[in-house]
């Protein structure tokens, strides 16, 4: 009896310990992990939350952009990182749901390793081109990729990134053969495309809609099912021609496995009031970007369906990891 007591007086000292460091977080700067090089959609978006955190919270959450491999380095360092939520993590679809099928050895498990803590937005991509390129729509590339197959390179951030998996069901669903070009992140992918040295881009809206806008690219289409609010003049492909053509980029926030709950439900509850602030609205409908929002529960349960949809993807349009 008296080693039960004992043992029930240190688990209520342990969950009071708990309760109380979580009421005290942040009580130093947080490590806010981008698993891509500075300039691209998620370091935007990481930095946009980053600095709203760091107001509400009193702590700065510091950027520490991580790029390679898809995302997978920042990811690894994140799911090895102390559980003690000063280390956090944004990544995109590619990263969290694409990755586990196609790399066979996996550095982490994005379900077992991490603690979802919210889903952050979902946001339909564009498909662009350089303005040297002769076509004006969808129906003007599919014909201009057939009567040159393999002469066309469409730009990415990388092997099984949204890009990739865009440009891949595109070549299938319109029996044309475009070369992938794979780069360390969507931010040079675009640079390059805006230079003329791809002609092709699947990207997301989030980074991509400002060199519409100025006449740098000239946008085709969104990769989602139906129009987006930030471009409404331009059409899906799945409207173009392409019939049933959608695919849309996500992110979402989580951190290493056995962070406190109590950690957890604080960083929830913040970024769902962040997501909720006028100017943060504006800046993701101006974008393109639907804000998600949620329960890590939610976002957990969502995670495990993405990873089984794009399992299939993967084998289908038997895309590897070079």
């Amino acid at each position: 009896m008296k080693i039960n007591s004992q043992l029930s007086s240190a688990c209520a000292l342990a969950l009071v310990t708990t309760v109380a460091a979580a009421q005290q977080y942040p009580s130093k700067p947080v490590r806010f992990v981008v698993p891509f090089v500075a300039g691209g959609p998620t370091d935007i978006q990481g930095r946009m939350l980053g600095e709203k955190l760091s107001q509400r919270l009193g702590q700065q959450f510091i950027i520490d952009n991580r790029g390679g491999a898809n995302g997978n380095i920042g990811l690894e360092l994140t799911a090895k990182a102390p559980p003690d939520g000063y280390t956090i993590v944004i990544a995109t679809v590619g990263t969290w749901a694409v990755n586990p099928s196609l790399y066979k050895n996996m550095p982490f498990d994005p379900v077992k390793d991490f603690a979802p803590i919210m889903q952050v937005s979902t946001s339909p991509g564009v498909l662009v081109v350089h303005p040297s390129v002769p076509v004006k729509n969808i129906k003007d590339l599919i014909a201009l990729a057939k009567s040159k197959p393999g002469k066309l390179d469409y730009g990415s951030s990388g092997v099984g990134g949204f890009g990739h998996i865009s440009g891949a069901l595109f070549c299938l669903m319109t029996k044309t053969e475009m070369v992938h070009i794979p780069y360390k992140s969507s931010a040079p992918s675009l640079t390059d495309v805006i230079a003329g040295q791809i002609q092709v881009l699947f990207n997301n809206a989030i980074s991509t809609v400002p060199f519409i806008k100025s006449g740098q690219v000239r946008a085709l289409a969104v990769t989602s099912l139906n129009r987006m609010q930030a471009l409404p003049d331009l059409p899906s492909i799945n409207e173009a021609g392409v019939k049933g053509y959608d695919n849309s980029s996500w992110s979402a926030v989580s951190a290493p496995a056995g962070t406190p709950k109590e950690i957890i439900a604080k960083l929830n509850t913040e970024l769902n009031a962040i997501m909720k602030l006028p100017d943060i609205q504006e800046k993701s409908a101006a974008v393109g970007a639907v804000i998600v929002g949620g329960t890590p529960e939610q976002y957990g349960e969502y995670l495990k369906s993405e990873i089984t949809k794009f399992a299939r993807v993967v084998k289908e349009a038997k895309i590897t990891a070079q």
